[in-house]
């Protein structure tokens, strides 16, 4: 199930930031989304908050909460899974 979630996310993120350049096979779900993994931006945190919310209704109310959600796959995947 979290294996499920966590391969449909990675279609999702690079479908929603247009990343062009990464293969979802690529990319591992401990790998960090954010400096050296996936090198996502500020810019690209709020495209997720707004994914999260459209496709999972998950709001992020807290800025600093995303910098724990946003770490890897693994810890989004795990995320939704709580929140839903």
């Amino acid at each position: 199930m979290m294996e499920e979630l966590i391969e449909k996310l990675k279609g999702q993120i690079i479908e929603q930031l247009n990343l062009v350049d990464v293969n979802p096979e690529e990319v591992g779900p401990e790998d960090p989304l954010f400096g050296d993994g996936l090198g996502l931006d500020s810019i690209d945190a709020l495209e997720l908050i707004v994914m999260l919310e459209k496709i999972y209704g998950i709001k992020i109310e807290n800025p600093e909460e995303g910098k724990t959600i946003f770490m890897s796959l693994k810890s989004l995947a795990t995320y939704i899974t709580e929140n839903k």
